[in-house]
């Protein structure tokens, strides 16, 4: 068995704040010494529901916690989900219906799965107790909560100063993530830098409950592959820990070099010390940047899938990438429905290839000279090209296709 302090260096690793320290490290001396398990907190609203390595940065602090035989409790905020959390937002989020929240919690499951061990997982609805509350509860709930302490929130503070509404069910919010861990009676609540002032609502709660406070543990957001703004599959720079091995390396690979160090602290179980190796072995020159990543690459496809997963999607990477040939499998792409007179407009045969999301994308991967047909590069949006069977259509730098008439 560890003893605290190593529990303790072990779980610090990757935060930005642990609030307050000295509180984690005497609920992890008691439990151990009662051998009792800690309550481990998180919530997932279900809005979208598709995991990605960001998200996994909370998930395998969560499972550091399960490790160490502490219980996690995820909690699927299908109630707050129809709320919406206001975190970071400059307007009212859209209200998701009962409909759209049980289709996206029930694909949490099989994905958050592949970072924590189901038997010390306890997975809850929040609607379970919030959707019971009358109105008498919810008036006691929010009578030990004032206005000036809900109005700190930067974001609701930035609207107010720019005159941008904010809707009193946007106030509730982090009163009813609150009072989620008055009722779980959580001991550790982990969230990413945005969750801070939900987070710490909880401890303040639960002192007004007579509970003993939770502690706030606090995860950066992983940078996107862009390396700029926050990883979303919305803005189309992530990577999804169900992604094909394959896939994942390539978009590894293409990651900024100076993101690495995060990348390698936060996603990967590559002990600190060898980080600040590769760290200054990458400031002196000594180590190329390719390499590095490389290795990177390997140690989260690992993570999702296996070793030998890793090392073939490298060995594909390198044999389409260094040595500038195709894939060994690639989907195929049908045209007979979108030829006129022998040709395909390179719009619609993108659109055909699930490469663009939309014509105007498609427009814009050819416009930036990312497409090419058998490594003949495709310039014109308006192109239209006489195609034939078994040629291969390739976009970016990971997204290829073999025509098929």
């Amino acid at each position: 068995m560890l003893t605290v302090d190593e529990q303790f260096n072990i779980i610090k690793r990757g935060t930005v704040e642990i609030v307050p320290e000295e509180g984690l490290k005497a609920k992890l001396k008691d439990a151990q010494e009662k051998g009792k398990k800690l309550k481990i907190k998180l919530g997932l609203d279900p809005t979208a529901p598709y995991i990605h390595i960001g998200h996994g940065v909370v998930l395998r602090k969560m499972r550091q916690f399960q490790d160490f035989g502490h219980e996690v409790i995820i909690i699927i905020g299908d109630f707050t989900a129809s709320i919406g959390d206001p975190s970071g937002k400059t307007i009212t989020r859209p209200q998701l219906t009962a409909e759209e929240i049980a289709e996206n919690a029930k694909t949490y499951y099989d994905q958050y799965c592949l970072i924590l061990d189901p038997s010390k997982t306890r997975v809850v609805f929040n609607s379970e107790w919030l959707g019971k509350l009358s109105f008498a509860d919810v008036i006691r709930i929010v009578s030990k909560v004032t206005v000036a302490r809900i109005l700190e929130r930067d974001d609701f503070e930035t609207r107010l100063a720019e005159g941008r509404p904010i809707s009193m069910h946007e106030l509730m919010y982090p009163v009813c993530q609150a009072y989620d861990s008055v009722v779980l009676e959580s001991d550790v609540e982990v969230g990413g830098t945005d969750q801070k002032f939900n987070i710490l609502m909880g401890r303040d709660l639960q002192t007004q409950f007579g509970l003993e406070e939770q502690i706030g543990l606090f995860m950066p957001i992983l940078p996107g592959l862009d390396g700029v703004q926050k990883m979303s599959k919305s803005l189309g720079n992530y990577v999804g820990i169900t992604e094909e091995p394959k896939d994942m390396f390539g978009k590894l690979m293409s990651i900024p070099d100076e993101i690495m160090p995060s990348y390698f602290e936060l996603c990967t179980d590559v002990p600190l010390d060898e980080i600040e190796e590769i760290k200054k072995k990458l400031s002196d020159g000594s180590m190329h940047p390719m390499e590095a990543k490389k290795r990177l690459a390997r140690e989260i496809v690992t993570i999702y899938h296996s070793a030998d997963a890793a090392k073939e999607a490298q060995a594909e990477f390198e044999r389409v990438f260094s040595q500038h040939e195709v894939p060994a499998d690639m989907p195929e792409v049908g045209v007979a429905d979108i030829m006129e007179d022998g040709k395909v407009w390179i719009v619609k045969l993108l659109a055909a290839a699930n490469m663009a999301p939309s014509n105007s994308e498609a427009r814009r991967l050819v416009m930036q000279g990312g497409v090419t047909i058998d490594g003949e590069k495709i310039s014109d949006p308006k192109a239209n090209i006489e195609v034939k069977d078994g040629q291969v259509l390739r976009a970016g730098k990971l997204k290829f296709a073999r025509i098929k008439l």
